[in-house]
């Protein structure tokens, strides 16, 4: 993913919500199936890393993306934005810039 594509991303996602919350039961197997879903029927996603997780939220990131085989377009504070982009052209909803 260039630099222009992530600050694209970075752009839509300022405006979305948070679709799940990780707690202080981390990241669990149902967390990283839910989450593969969400990213299939949306491309980008936004996570919230609740105050009893004991994790740190970039390390959450890299694991859950690297189980999802998605990518990480940033980590602030503890927000997490996630992008998987659709492998069928037609369906895909989010049209990233070409360098």
């Amino acid at each position: 993913m260039t630099s222009k594509q992530r600050a694209y991303l970075k752009s839509i996602s300022s405006t979305y919500d948070p679709v799940f919350q990780i707690g202080k039961s981390s990241i669990t197997p149902e967390i990283c199936n839910a989450v593969s879903e969400a990213l299939a029927a949306r491309e980008l996603i936004k996570i919230s890393v609740l105050k009893n997780c004991a994790d740190d939220p970039k390390d959450i990131a890299q694991i859950i993306a690297e189980r999802t085989r998605s990518e990480v377009v940033h980590v602030i504070g503890k927000k997490i934005v996630l992008f998987k982009q659709n492998p069928k052209k037609e369906d895909r909803k989010i049209k990233l810039p070409v360098e």
